[in-house]
């Protein structure tokens, strides 16, 4: 049964190949600019990877955050982050770093008394300060867990496919990443263990991304033996490009009500996944396909060249003679 609707008409014949240098040179100066970016301005640290006050509280029924939000401003403390922090009724709440131990206690203080104002019966259970070696700890944990996760990668293309795949898709994904830190640093979002999640949950998206259309190549590298590769690479394009539009529209959608109603806790991850998912969409077609072209040119197709005759030999010449 055919679907009733299709985001690409069948039998689709684009020359991706075509355009391959400036995809390559667009996406090089963008992934060039958002490292610029990464040392200035640099990103949005939030309390995790820069220190601050964690304090959590327990309401009497199920918490009202918009209400803890208003109280906090209230108190010139709009700088706080609020979250669900287990059940219903706990509160996680995360201040900027203060300037001493004193400061700290006063602005936990404040915090108590603004939940007991607006949400009678509110305890406040524990109140920890973040300091800068646990930050950096924690930042060094962070960036460690994006490299293994491109070496895990790196080794899996290359166990399923040729070496020239997992090079291309490697290199892409530090493309895809670059780019995803410079949108953070220009939206100033801020950068805690949630967006080190966003980031590799935009990398998962984008290997699976990659390896459709990577399996689509090697089938047709089987299958059209005498076909040019930058031919055979079109060609595998435009026959999962309708599964992946489709596949990227519907997780595009699913992410923009995060986006755009999530609130302080859930918005920023959304906004990462949608600009992750325009970019490893993209990037599958004019950046990992033509570095693969790039690659295997010469190396994919060389069994398919006809072998040369063999010479013949001295009997060979006597007895034609």
């Amino acid at each position: 049964m055919r679907p009733l609707f299709r985001l690409v008409p069948d039998g689709t014949r684009i020359r991706f190949m075509r355009g391959r240098f400036a995809g390559l040179i667009v996406s090089a100066v963008l992934s060039t600019l958002s490292i610029g970016l990464f040392f200035a301005p640099g990103l949005n640290l939030g309390i995790d990877f820069k220190g601050g006050v964690v304090i959590e509280a327990r309401t009497p029924g199920p918490a009202d955050f918009a209400r803890i939000r208003q109280a906090l401003a209230g108190e010139h403390l709009d700088a706080a982050g609020v979250q669900r922090f287990g059940a219903a009724d706990d509160v996680l709440i995360r201040l900027e770093s203060q300037p001493s131990e004193a400061a700290t206690q006063q602005a936990a203080d404040r915090v108590r008394q603004s939940l007991a104002r607006v949400i009678p019966g509110t305890k406040v259970l524990r109140v920890d300060a973040v300091g800068s070696s646990v930050s950096a700890e924690l930042f060094r944990n962070g960036m460690l867990a994006l490299g293994i996760s491109l070496l895990m990668i790196l080794a899996y293309i290359w166990f399923r496919f040729e070496w020239e795949f997992a090079v291309g898709a490697v290199v892409t994904l530090l493309l895809d990443v670059t780019k995803t830190i410079g949108f953070l640093a220009i939206t100033r979002i801020q950068f805690d263990l949630v967006m080190v999640a966003a980031i590799l949950t935009v990398i998962g998206y984008s290997t699976n991304d990659k390896v459709v259309v990577y399996d689509r190549m090697r089938e047709n590298l089987r299958k059209y033996r005498a076909m040019p590769l930058r031919e055979l690479i079109d060609l595998s394009i435009n026959e999962t490009l309708n599964r992946t539009l489709s596949t990227s529209m519907t997780v595009f959608l699913a992410s923009l009500p995060l986006a755009i109603f999530g609130g302080p806790t859930l918005s920023g991850f959304a906004w990462v996944m949608l600009f992750g998912i325009v970019v490893g969409t993209s990037s599958s077609i004019f950046i990992a396909a033509p570095i693969l072209l790039l690659l295997g040119e010469h190396r994919l197709r060389k069994d398919t060249r006809a072998p040369r005759p063999a010479k013949p030999t001295a009997a060979q010449i006597k007895r034609g003679a």
